[in-house]
């Protein structure tokens, strides 16, 4: 039985946020794997850990701004290697940067961050990674102390050291994504991050030169003003996860603590901002 793997396949519109929020649910109780495609995503249940109410306390199946539809199947064990090489498209960023798993090839750029993806997948975030990547290309870095909240797999915390930061804090409040990076700090040989896992709770008495935060537009609204109280004068702040329709909001928030705009970069509708303390 330890084999048996119940598949559902839910169709999600609109697809983001939906399926980000999906995900998060559903690996709060019990899916262990998901899958991403054009209609939102196919999530994996170990037999052993399902039961027919499974979502019963999935509150986007309830939420009026989601049209989310589900069916589900036995299936037998999966293959999470194959899988991985379906879904896990590597990133090259700028001719610069690499972003790839264990069994893609090294096109040998001038940083190639090597990022095991486990047990989730296809994260849909491969627009504002990309540019994050593109905004940690032009900003100084060397020596700075950087805060990367929302960590997921630990790439921008990665790229930073990389790019020569010092210390560097990586944060998430999902136990995966904890794990996760903790062995994707320790693939690409860093020494400078400290992996934490929680919320900005953890940001008391803390104090940075740099602030990234790749999450989403309402917890960013909900967070700014921590991250600005631990950002050092004339620090950084790197912004991703929303949309082009949502900057004036974002914007909003960033001036009511001392934030200026500075550089604005859209890639498929989505954003990625600079703003300077």
């Amino acid at each position: 039985m330890d084999n048996i793997y119940i598949e559902y396949t839910f169709t999600v519109s609109p697809k983001e946020p939906g399926t980000e929020i999906l995900i998060a649910e559903l690996g709060g109780v019990g899916f262990e794997s998901f899958v991403e495609n054009d209609n939102g995503v196919i999530a994996y249940i170990n037999k052993n850990d399902w039961n027919e109410n499974i979502l019963s306390d999935i509150f986007i199946l309830k939420s009026d701004e989601f049209q989310v539809s589900n069916s589900h199947k036995e299936i037998a064990q999966v293959n999470w290697n194959e899988e991985w090489e379906k879904n896990f498209t590597p990133i090259q960023v700028d001719d610069q940067v690499s972003i790839r798993a264990p069994f893609h090839e090294n096109p040998n750029l001038p940083y190639d961050i090597v990022i095991e993806p486990k047990m989730s997948f296809g994260t849909g975030h491969h627009e504002t990674t990309h540019m994050m990547v593109q905004h940690l290309l032009t900003t100084d870095v060397k020596d700075k102390k950087v805060l990367d909240m929302g960590c997921g797999t630990g790439i921008l915390a990665i790229f930073a050291e990389m790019k020569g930061a010092k210390p560097i804090d990586a944060i998430d409040i999902d136990n995966w994504c904890y794990l996760n990076s903790l062995e994707n700090v320790e693939r690409n040989n860093c020494n400078h991050i400290s992996v934490y896992e929680g919320d900005a709770s953890l940001l008391i008495n803390k104090k940075y030169d740099v602030v990234i935060a790749n999450i989403n537009r309402n917890i960013l609204l909900l967070d700014l003003k921590t991250y600005v109280s631990c950002l050092n004068e004339k620090g950084i702040v790197l912004l991703s996860g929303f949309y082009e329709e949502d900057i004036p909001i974002i914007d909003e928030e960033a001036r009511k603590h001392g934030l200026t705009l500075d550089t604005v970069i859209n890639r498929n509708n989505w954003v990625a901002v600079k703003f300077l303390k």
